[in-house]
């Protein structure tokens, strides 16, 4: 099956000064609280109000998981950056571990022998060790490194899934090279079809779930110093266990022997490791990711798409440990429903949600997909960003590497282009305009010709776009100059600046004035810019400041969206919390 993987370019560092700012703390971080402010000044006063109208999960998508020497369950976020350490009874969080303590965009988690925890940080390609002192080594793989775990006997082996393929086993103190079991080439680049978290099976073998073929397998690792398998398939090193699931995320043995598959389907299975036989154990809601066993062997599940954990109780009932929800709030789109109501779409990675713009009420969720199968129409990428195109959606996104026109009625993608980092796409004419750095800038999605490209010396990262349909504004997540941009039919025109020292803008909108309004970021703040003169002003202040990527990634990373709906209201994304606001005037 050809897979169509994602595209993480290495986009180059950034250094720029943020622009500094006074926050004022207005108390808008928890859901339902209100204020009044004053929407030209920023001030408190009393002619608009500002509320959060949804609120997501505390956790930025829930990964793999693991129960640690201390008995918490240790939950592994790409999104987040971070592991979160649980108390598994009452779902509160006790601690955070990311960036500062050493960890990054960690994917699966493993303790091993002496206590150490151990991680993958698909993104980046390292594998990631902690002592039980706290001490930080990492060893460089490869991108997408994933499924990690010990053998019975103390071996490390960890696997890529995603952005590569293959098998390897790993020295636990990261020191000596790590052996290749099953590697890809360039004649095989896909050896395995992506295995995805596994676990040692009492033959000694490692079993795991083929993502891509919806399979489970088992794998002879072999030995210390043994060669690659030249033929996995062939030659026994791999055996099938089991078919006929649809998107299998993990496989584990619980204590009792029992062979445990989870599918993104939301199906959780039983399967004879011997037969291949396997029974549907329940079924929860979809986008599962992982599962573990505490000392006592009770099951617990992670959601990725929405952000949970449950305890799978013997009914088959899941117990909530931590609520689902948004996981990672980012551009936002807001149409006109057939009540004449605003209808607000979030991207949210795995989801592309909706909401009453009134009332916040959870309307349909739709699945955004990171496998492509070339057997049929393209379904939808997972969406980051999103802007309105009549009754249909523009959706882009640098993790699925594509931007699509999508019609939410009947959840079909009309047109898709493929392309390598996509940050933001508007309509503009009678084409798309996509922020691409990639490609090395603004480029029309028809032809990839330039728009505004790249220079190094002012454009680094375009990111924010609006348009009044005539003219294009541009704006720069490095730089912090918002450029416009008119047009001769399809020809660009030398661009103008007219805003500077905006803080790492990203969500644009066009009020209904005429004015710009733009989500600075880095600053925590929406300002207005008035495209006539370049005048900046504070619509609202002492917001949470988005959220950062990784090196390598692009700087945007969960892109903090902003729109004006046809009601005139403002709608906002705090991709931090998780959260949608709305500036609504009285």
């Amino acid at each position: 099956m050809k897979i169509k993987l994602i595209s993480i370019l290495a986009v180059f560092a950034i250094m720029v000064a943020m622009t500094a700012c006074e926050e004022k703390d207005f108390g808008l971080q928890e859901p339902g609280n209100e204020t009044s402010i004053d929407l030209k000044s920023g001030k408190p006063g009393s002619n608009v109000v500002m509320r959060v109208i949804a609120k997501g999960a505390p956790i930025h998508g829930a990964n793999g998981i693991n129960f640690g020497p201390d008995g918490n369950l240790y939950i592994a976020s790409v999104a987040g950056r971070e592991i979160i350490v649980m108390n598994k009874l009452n779902g509160k969080i006790i601690k955070r571990l990311g960036p500062d303590q050493g960890v990054d965009v960690p994917d699966d988690l493993v303790f091993g022998p002496d206590g150490s925890l151990y991680w993958t940080e698909i993104l980046i390609g390292n594998v990631g060790r902690m002592t039980p002192e706290g001490v930080v080594t990492k060893q460089f793989l490869a991108p997408g490194v994933n499924p990690i775990t010990f053998s019975p006997d103390g071996r490390l082996f960890v696997g890529l899934c995603f952005l590569g393929d293959g098998l390897y086993e790993l020295d636990p103190e990261l020191i000596a090279p790590p052996r290749p079991i099953i590697e890809a080439t360039p004649a095989n680049p896909y050896p395995l079809g992506f295995l995805n978290a596994f676990n040692f099976g009492p033959d000694g073998r490692l079993y795991g779930p083929v993502f891509a073929a919806g399979l489970v397998i088992s794998v002879d690792v072999g030995a210390l110093g043994d060669p690659p398998s030249p033929s996995p398939w062939t030659d026994g090193t791999i055996q099938v266990v089991a078919t006929g699931f649809t998107y299998p995320a993990a496989a584990k043995f619980a204590p009792n022997g029992q062979l445990i598959v989870v599918d993104q389907t939301g199906e959780v299975f039983s399967v004879n490791h011997l037969t291949g036989d396997k029974t549907v154990i329940t079924t929860l809601e979809d986008g599962l990711d992982n599962l573990a066993f505490d000392s006592g062997g009770r099951m617990y599940i992670s959601n990725a798409d929405h952000g949970w954990i449950v305890q799978l109780l013997p009914s088959g009932q899941g117990r909530t440990i931590s609520i689902g929800g948004m996981i990672n709030a980012q551009g936002v789109a807001v149409l006109q429903g057939p009540d004449g109501k605003d209808v607000v779409f979030v991207a949210d990675l795995f989801r592309l949600r909706t909401f009453n713009g009134l009332t916040g009420k959870t309307g349909v969720n739709y699945k955004g997909h990171l496998v492509q199968s070339p057997l049929s129409p393209p379904s939808m990428t997972m969406p980051q960003t999103v802007s309105p195109d009549g009754e249909n959606l523009i959706i882009s996104s640098w993790f699925g590497s594509a931007v699509q026109l999508w019609n939410p009625e009947t959840d079909q993608v009309l047109e898709h282009y493929p392309m390598p980092v996509p940050v933001n796409a508007i309509r503009f004419q009678d084409d798309i305009v996509v922020a691409d750095l990639g490609l090395g800038g603004v480029v029309w999605a028809s032809d990839f010709s330039m728009i505004l490209p790249m220079d190094g010396v002012n454009v680094f990262a375009p990111s924010g776009l609006v348009t009044n349909g005539d003219i294009l504004w541009v704006a720069d997540w490095a730089t912090g100059i918002v450029w416009q941009i008119a047009f001769d039919g399809k020809t660009p025109q030398a661009p103008v600046p007219v805003a500077f020292g905006v803080a790492n803008p990203e969500g644009m909108a066009m009020d209904i004035d005429g004015s710009l309004l733009i989500m600075e970021a880095g600053a925590g703040r929406i300002s207005r810019i008035d495209p006539a003169t370049g005048a900046v002003s504070v619509v609202v202040d002492g917001l949470t400041p988005g959220l950062q990527g990784p090196a390598g990634a692009p700087p945007t990373w969960g892109f903090d969206g902003l729109a004006v709906g046809p009601s005139g209201a403002i709608y906002f994304t705090d991709n931090a919390n998780s959260a949608l606001y709305r500036i609504w005037p009285r």
